[in-house]
């Protein structure tokens, strides 16, 4: 490798990324642990050492309207933003792009709501997917990704907030349509269903929240509409930004993570092997799947000062991104990377970020996945793929890395 691939060639967009996105990780571990990508305005990290001392970094900052001089990746995201509206600062009120002083202010809250539910949900996940397995278990075979990897977490997360399931088909379509915010490379088409579904899951959120101070129920909504009403210091802007990322975010990399799971362990026969014969298992095969095959491929920092990575002198305000799937196959850190072993020695993964920023949904999709996989197996033990010698057909939008469709038998 001459020159370093671009942000754009570490995405489906790509051919050859889509075809072996570890053989491209592999060649960039060895010759450019850290290098700039001016197409995206970025320093590119791509050693687990590295990119875990980016994340757990709490100097970092996080918003991308921090980056300067922005490139043409970071501006795709701050078109986004909005005003804040006691400041006028262009700054988004979604923890997941949220700076101090407001982030220490609006995640804690809400991860207390979001934590005190997941804490209690287990009953739940179980009956939601014994349910979608009952409606296969008729069948001779089903699609993986449509009947049980996607709607069980629209379910769940649906369930925990307090939202019609029966619009189970409208969330799903509308977090497909704001999931397009992180896509720099999004078509005028992307961009208007971007728009169009912002405005709709916006709307429909603002609505809900008044009925919930109205009339309170026992889900989400209301808690957090209560947590502010007995003086948590949250706006109405910031509540309706974050139920919308935890909407989004509770279907589609759950989704993501339940199918690149079922499929690992049909492809590994060894590994499901053991599952089957130590379900206490579970929870390490789970970890081992964010390891091997984690839905979500970048994650990015803003230095907060001058400093160095690897070496690697970077100005005050530039942009860090840490490519997730090619550190968590670094051979430095996991012995035998490319191997899918439930066993593995414990090594703390990334797939999930880190440090303050680390995903705020991480604890409820481990319990999804775990629940979805062990008892989808366990249900029908001799699921197989319906075209073993076929490749799986994968989602296309870039920097998320999930199945489109996944034809099994029973």
């Amino acid at each position: 490798m001459t020159a370093p691939p671009t942000i754009l060639q570490l995405t489906p967009l790509n051919p050859d990324f889509r075809d072996d996105p570890h053989a491209l990780y592999r060649r960039l571990r060895e010759a450019h642990p850290v290098y700039r990508d001016e197409m995206a305005g970025s320093t590119i990290v791509t050693r687990y050492k590295l990119a875990r001392e980016t994340l757990n970094d709490r100097t970092m900052l996080r918003g991308p309207d921090k980056v300067d001089p922005p490139g043409p990746f970071t501006q795709r995201l701050v078109e986004n933003f909005e005003r804040d509206p006691e400041t006028g600062e262009l700054r988004s009120f979604s923890i997941l792009l949220m700076d101090e002083p407001h982030h220490s202010r609006v995640r804690p809250p809400i991860a207390k709501a979001l934590y005190a539910r997941a804490a209690k949900c287990k009953p739940l996940v179980d009956a939601i997917v014994d349910e979608k397995l009952d409606a296969v278990s008729a069948k001779g075979g089903f699609d993986v990704l449509s009947e049980f990897a996607i709607p069980i977490p629209i379910d769940v997360i649906g369930a925990i907030l307090g939202v019609d399931i029966g619009r189970r088909a409208e969330f799903r379509d509308w977090s497909e349509g704001v999931i397009q915010v992180l896509n720099p490379f999004r078509t005028a088409e992307q961009s208007a269903y971007l728009e169009r579904s912002g405005e709709a899951i916006r709307a429909y959120f603002e609505a809900q929240i008044a009925a919930r101070r109205a009339h309170p129920q026992d889900d989400l909504i209301t808690d957090v509409v209560q947590l502010q009403a007995e003086g948590a210091d949250l706006r109405d802007a910031e509540i309706v930004s974050n139920l919308i990322g935890l909407l989004v975010g509770g279907n589609l990399t759950t989704s993501d993570l339940i199918g690149n799971g079922i499929y690992a362990l049909l492809t590994h026969p060894s590994e499901r092997a053991k599952l089957k014969a130590d379900p206490s298992l579970i929870n390490q095969a789970v970890e081992e799947v964010l390891r091997y095959d984690g839905p979500v491929d970048i994650t990015a920092r803003v230095t907060p000062r001058d400093m160095e990575i690897g070496g690697c002198p970077l100005k005050a305000r530039q942009s860090v991104i840490s490519l997730l799937r090619a550190a968590n196959h670094d051979p430095e850190a996991f012995d035998d990377p490319d191997r899918f072993n439930i066993t593995r020695k414990p090594v703390p993964h990334i797939a999930f970020g880190g440090g303050s920023h680390i995903c705020i949904g991480a604890p409820l999709a481990r319990i999804e996945a775990q629940a979805a996989i062990l008892r989808l197996f366990q249900r029908f033990p001799d699921l197989r793929l319906a075209r073993p010698d076929g490749k799986p057909e994968r989602r296309t939008l870039p920097f998320f890395n999930g199945l489109q469709r996944l034809d099994v038998l029973i």
